[in-house]
């Protein structure tokens, strides 16, 4: 009974047109694609730790000629929430958000331009050491969760766009 049902699961699947995007791995276009873009520096601690994490993503295909240039501006912020009855603060939250814009480096096109962001809470605790420690590990995740928002989103835009020049 289960063979069948997978076995209709699995032509429904293929009839809606649904195709991996990375199919083929390395060698697949949108991989090709990532691997052109060159990332503009971004300033700050937060900046360089978003634009390792964006490298780690783009080159999985190895390095290409520049194609694309991604132009990323950051705000990063550290909000208090929690205000205990002595007026200290006991829970955190920290906030990154990216505006970014995919730039075609042959014509100059803005191919996209958008925004990620993601949060974190910290706690704050007696200990200012452990507290600075939560906030820059807090920073690394969000940088890590805001590059591959990125990445997704120019990695849809690439694939557009070579479906796009395919019908052409």
């Amino acid at each position: 009974m289960r063979t069948p049902l997978a076995l209709a699961a699995l032509l429904a699947l293929s009839a809606c047109g649904l195709k991996p995007m990375y199919a083929g791995g390395s060698n697949s276009a949108v991989a090709q694609g990532l691997a052109g873009v060159e990332v503009a520096p971004i300033p700050g601690r937060d900046g360089w730790l978003v634009r390792n994490a964006l490298y780690d993503r783009l080159s999985v295909a190895g390095t290409a000629v520049p194609q694309y240039r991604l132009d990323v501006r950051l705000d990063d912020s550290l909000e208090g929430l929690g205000v205990l009855n002595d007026d200290t603060i006991s829970r955190e939250r920290r906030i990154l958000r990216s505006r970014y814009q995919l730039v075609d480096l042959a014509s100059g096109e803005i191919l996209l331009d958008a925004t990620a962001g993601s949060d974190a809470g910290v706690d704050v605790v007696s200990s200012e050491y452990a507290t600075i420690a939560a906030e820059q590990t807090a920073l690394e995740l969000l940088a890590k969760d805001v590059a591959d928002r990125m990445v997704r989103r120019v990695a849809i835009t690439l694939r557009q766009r070579e479906a796009g020049q395919a019908e052409q």
